[in-house]
């Protein structure tokens, strides 16, 4: 939380800058622990290099899922949600990189405006429209091993079709506040510009946002959280009831719950916390963790190309076991016959 200045001080470490120069609003830190992770190793060192780590594995891993995927979409029409996470995925890790441009270069955006909240909107966005593709993900497995025969009887095609228009409609009317409302200020006594790391949360535009994303954290990070572990809490005691074996499925559903319960709950727990601290009493001592702990939610677009290779091998499992039951029955009817 920032204050406007009101009388600029030109003077950044006992010499003369120009206010001319910064073409952003100006603002004054509120916080000294702001001021300290601002400034310190852990945010212009730590957090980039992680972004960076992921940036170079997702990338590729996410490229080369969605090259897969386009060449499954007439024939499976799962992979079209998960071309979808794959898209969505993508889009986070080009923010990513400008994110990590930023940290290295001591928090100090240079990039503009406009670019500024680009990023910002991107990078948020694509949080909830992964968090949102993966409770998706779950509902269709959840149908179709709990309800086989409906799901066997459903136009699958056409519903993750419109499933995935409804997640971009997400992506859209997330991000629109973020394009909307100022994102880069100015610290004079820093001599630094940040991007939607300090802002006026007294203004009404602002305030705003405190609002949206409690509403955005409830229905596309709670909402998905509820659903993910409804549908995997079924999915493992049908499996498990079963007299065949289901490992690999098991251990395929397992990894998409423990994706969402490690790298989206952590984030989405201290995000709501801190602003409901900021609207209560302005404190932001949480600041810092949740800046961390988003970090390592980004980890989760480098394990979801592996989610897909992960369930295309349980259900490669699946058909191989269907189609050894039908040569023993084959079998088992021949040797009666005879």
């Amino acid at each position: 939380k920032g204050a406007p200045v009101i009388n600029i001080q030109p003077f950044v470490n006992g010499t003369q800058a120009s206010f001319l120069t910064y073409s952003s609003p100006a603002l004054n830190l509120l916080n000294n622990s702001t001021v300290r992770y601002l400034g310190g190793s852990l945010s212009t060192r730590v957090i980039p290099i992680i972004y960076t780590l992921v940036v170079t594995v997702g990338i590729p891993a996410n490229v080369s899922i969605l090259c897969l995927l386009v060449t499954k979409i007439r024939k499976v029409s799962s992979a079209i949600l998960y071309c979808s996470l794959a898209v969505s995925d993508l889009f986070l890790l080009l923010s990513l990189f400008f994110k990590a441009h930023y940290h290295f270069h001591g928090n100090h955006w240079v990039l503009g405006e406009t670019a500024c909240r680009v990023v910002t909107a991107c990078f948020y966005g694509n949080l909830y429209c992964s968090a949102t593709a993966l409770a998706c993900i779950s509902i269709e497995r959840h149908l179709a091993v709990v309800y086989p025969f409906l799901y066997k009887s459903m136009p699958k095609r056409m519903c993750a079709a419109w499933v995935s228009l409804a997640l971009w409609g997400v992506f859209g009317v997330a991000i629109i506040p973020e394009l909307i409302v100022q994102q880069s200020y100015w610290l004079p006594h820093l001599n630094r510009t940040t991007c939607h790391d300090v802002l006026p949360l007294d203004h009404s535009s602002h305030m705003f946002l405190l609002y949206y994303h409690l509403i955005l954290i409830i229905f596309f990070l709670v909402v998905p959280l509820v659903v993910i572990a409804v549908c995997f809490a079924r999915i493992i005691n049908k499996l498990t009831r079963s007299h065949f074996d289901w490992v690999t499925y098991i251990k395929a559903s397992t990894l998409v719950f423990s994706i969402f319960l490690v790298c989206f709950v952590p984030p989405g727990v201290l995000h709501f916390v801190h602003y409901v601290q900021l609207f209560v009493d302005g404190t932001e001592t949480l600041y810092v963790y949740f800046n961390v702990a988003v970090c390592l939610c980004c980890v989760h677009a480098c394990l979801d190309p592996f989610l897909f290779l992960f369930m295309s091998k349980a259900a490669q499992s699946r058909f191989h076991f269907k189609t050894f039951k039908r040569k023993t029955l084959s079998s088992v009817l021949l040797t009666r016959n005879t």
